[in-house]
């Protein structure tokens, strides 16, 4: 008898999500020699819904996986706010060491007692980075812009603190909010830059490098629960090899892009350190405030563990 999952997502074709998610549904056949199917649904925003509609249906049960950037979880889980300390960013190889290690197993284990989700697996969100109609090069070029930040009380504090307005705006209306000037600026990885097409109105990326975005790959608990030691072993596997395959591509990806853009007439400023220093001076007060709500234990395995590249 053969069991069907299912598994969503919220990007197109061309992402490293999007790939991650079909190396795991081909790792999930293959693992499981064909007795559970996992049916992945690449874009849920393709039929005008929120991004976010998949956390309440995978949590609810009307969906069995998907992953999700952590940043949209912190209001429930705060300590997943060590992943959004700005501009303090860990080297990509240390940060996959210490998320299959004791940090992602103790942030998993938050999860899973405050939400109906099992974490099974960490997937690269990408290195983010500042995009705009105009070179944003120092803080004080920021001052008055409206800039589109993700659902985080975190995100919009830091900036804030560059002297940006923030404008909280789901992934399916980012492309629209960027092409009609809701938002003056936004931030993401080059991939998503590139493949949502914001580059096509934001002529100029300056690569901030502010912060390592991190994307759990949930479960529902009660459905993982269901299944045969045997299954979730397997399955856990899968999501293993779907999540090496994933931060592969997100590296190669960022190469890809960062060349694709710069083809279009593009332009990607690499900041000196002392113009880089600068915006991390303009956020360590809001990253020293909340550094100081999290708690030590937990602080410690990033300072240890994460520590600035």
């Amino acid at each position: 008898m053969t069991l069907t999952l299912t598994f969503g997502g919220y990007q197109g074709p061309g992402s490293v999500h999007t790939r991650g998610g079909h190396a795991l549904a081909d790792e999930v056949a293959r693992r499981t020699g064909g007795q559970i199917v996992l049916r992945f649904q690449e874009n849920v925003t393709d039929g005008g819904r929120p991004a976010t509609d998949l956390l309440t249906e995978v949590e609810a049960g009307e969906m069995d996986g998907c992953y999700f950037a952590s940043s949209y979880l912190a209001g429930r889980i705060p300590e997943l706010e060590v992943l959004d300390q700005h501009f303090r960013v860990p080297d990509r190889a240390e940060a996959y060491a210490r998320l299959d290690g004791a940090l992602g197993d103790r942030l998993a284990s938050l999860i899973a007692a405050r939400t109906g989700f099992t974490v099974l697996g960490w997937w690269d969100n990408g290195f983010r980075h500042i995009s705009a109609a105009v070179p944003l090069l120092a803080p004080e070029a920021c001052s008055g812009l409206t800039i589109r930040t993700l659902s985080s009380d975190q995100h919009e504090i830091a900036f804030q603190a560059l002297g940006f307005r923030t404008r909280r705006t789901d992934v399916r209306d980012l492309a629209a909010a960027v092409r009609d000037g809701t938002v003056d600026a936004q931030e993401n990885p080059l991939t998503n830059i590139y493949n949502f097409g914001l580059h096509e109105t934001h002529r100029h990326v300056v690569l901030t490098r502010h912060l390592l975005g991190v994307a759990p790959v949930l479960f529902n608990a009660a459905r993982l629960a269901a299944l045969s030691a045997d299954l979730r072993t397997r399955l856990a596997e899968a999501v293993a090899a779907a999540t090496e395959a994933q931060r592969r591509f997100a590296t190669e990806d960022d190469a890809a892009c960062a060349a694709a853009l710069r083809a279009e007439g593009v332009t990607l400023h690499d900041l000196t350190d002392a113009e880089r220093a600068r915006f991390a001076a303009a956020v360590a007060p809001a990253v020293d405030r909340l550094r100081a709500r999290i708690p030590r234990d937990l602080l410690a395995l990033f300072d240890a563990d994460m520590a600035p590249a």
